[in-house]
């Protein structure tokens, strides 16, 4: 990846001044380490006339493939050859846009001791970036950065094969942008829609991400026409972000309007004061239910089947009893979304010891699944086709066995108390049914009896007086005098 930005001088103010305001001599070539590949500045010209600052980031596919997409201890990312074969050692992208806040980190925030004044002024400027991946094409470019001062902003397309034009153009292009602008403004810009137009970042977009998107882009987002897209973009779509970052520009805004600090503006509510409660997730008080019922069984190695993104793996991994847990899911996707979530690249020795991800079917027997203390089907059974469910049952409580088997599933007669939920319908597209509270007590009180465990109920959730809660969940307990009469018979 490359990318260089250049200006000019006079022999009042020469344009070698780049090298104080970017912290880097033009004389010497550095290199900077990175968590996927190397970084080098150095300057093919440096007069007063004239200076040029380069950024070239040395990828390496492996590493990024190793590190990154939620692998680490125990995760399980895709093989496929993509993965390794692909354009980040080229194109600009988030990671060119981190290892510009990483190597110009003084120069983003406008520091420069020796050059203050300016580093506060505008300046001539003019960047490159000769392979910038555009989703959107050359007319998305020109939308981001031409309300933000740049005089010229020219865009050109690269072919897909210079000797087959009729293929027409990649989703790549060649960028020039020239203007009078702080260097801190031109950079800022660049480390929030590099990763923008490639729509898509190389890490895991955490709730600080909000908290970066705002201090690069304080002084032209909350303005700028594109902020939404530009918002929903850079924190990867991630629904409750976008939706915190857009509410907190939008004070921004509000503040600049009326020429008052943030804090004058949002002063609407007195925290000291507001005593109203928040209600819990309905996810939350299940994740809660199902801890409690394991710490009351005394299980310290669980399994969660059918683990999803690793919501209660992650709740499991807060609380020490629970020495081993291992999730399970058929989905390769889940599993790397778990594994982004869990941070497993970066966990300690001590941590990633107790934590496993594995892709499997829990529609058929598993010899590893074997041996544990309790295993968790949260949110599962209604997934299945009712058919398959059989081969579920035996996979888990005539197979696996555990000593602890926790199951919830929604109860399809609280549907009525859904405001947003027509009558009929399921509560996720993907249900194959939904039970009444009578017949998930039929179908756990067959399997108890026919497996050998003992089985009760817990409501999860607001217990109405005439639906009943909004989740159902049952805790099978195994019989060990029914297994030891079972042992019995077959010896």
């Amino acid at each position: 990846m490359f990318l260089t930005i250049s200006t000019t001088g006079t022999p009042e103010r020469p344009a070698t001044d780049l090298g104080f305001l970017l912290h880097k001599h033009p004389d010497k070539a550095q290199t900077f380490s990175t968590s996927h590949g190397t970084a080098h500045v150095f300057y093919p010209e440096a007069s007063a006339e004239r200076c040029t600052a380069a950024l070239l980031l040395e990828v390496d596919p492996v590493a990024l493939v190793r590190r990154g997409k939620g692998k680490g201890r125990g995760g399980a990312p895709d093989s496929a050859l993509a993965q390794y074969v692909n354009d980040r050692p080229y194109a600009a992208s988030s990671l060119l846009a981190v290892a510009l806040s990483s190597v110009f980190k003084s120069a983003l925030r406008g520091v420069c001791a020796a050059l203050p004044g300016r580093a506060e002024a505008p300046m001539p400027l003019r960047v490159e970036v000769p392979a910038l991946p555009a989703r959107g094409g050359a007319e998305l470019v020109h939308k981001l950065f031409g309300p933000l001062g740049w005089t010229s902003v020219e865009v050109e397309p690269v072919a897909l094969d210079e000797k087959f034009p009729q293929w027409g153009d990649s989703r790549y292009v060649q960028l020039v942008l020239e203007g009078e602008l702080r260097l801190a403004d031109a950079l800022r810009q660049l480390y929030i829609l590099l990763p923008v137009l490639d729509d898509a970042k190389h890490y895991w977009v955490a709730p600080d991400e909000v908290d970066k998107l705002l201090r690069a882009g304080e002084g032209w987002l909350a303005e700028h026409p594109e902020q939404k897209l530009i918002t929903s973009r850079y924190l990867s779509r991630r629904w409750g972000l976008t939706r915190q970052a857009m509410e907190r520009l939008e004070l921004v805004r509000l503040a600049e309007t009326d020429d008052l600090e943030v804090e004058a503006v949002d002063n609407a509510v007195d925290e000291t004061t507001d005593t109203e409660e928040k209600p819990v997730p309905l996810a939350e008080q299940r994740r809660d239910a199902i801890l409690e019922a394991l710490r009351g069984a005394g299980a310290s190695r669980v399994l969660d089947l059918g683990c999803g993104q690793g919501q209660l793996v992650q709740a499991l991994l807060k609380d020490v009893r629970f020495t081993e847990i291992v999730g399970v899911d058929v989905s390769v996707r889940a599993l790397t979304i778990a594994g982004r979530r869990l941070k497993l690249d970066r966990m300690g020795e001590r941590q990633a010891a107790r934590v496993t991800l594995l892709q499997g079917s829990l529609t058929y027997t598993d010899k590893r699944l074997a041996g544990y203390d309790a295993a968790v089907l949260s949110e599962v059974i209604e997934h299945l086709d009712l058919p398959r469910l059989p081969a579920l049952e035996y996979a888990v409580f005539g197979s696996a066995r555990p000593q602890t088997v926790i199951v919830t599933t929604p109860n399809v007669e609280y549907n009525v108390r859904w405001e947003t939920l027509p009558a009929g319908h399921v509560r996720h597209g993907d249900h194959r049914f939904e039970w009444t509270r009578a017949e998930f007590r039929a179908w756990a009180g067959a399997v108890a009896e026919r497996d050998g465990y003992d089985v009760e109920f817990v409501a999860v959730g607001s217990d109405d007086p005439e639906v009943g809660p909004p989740t159902q969940m049952a805790v099978f307990s195994r019989n060990d005098k029914t297994e030891t009469e079972k042992e019995a018979k077959a010896a």
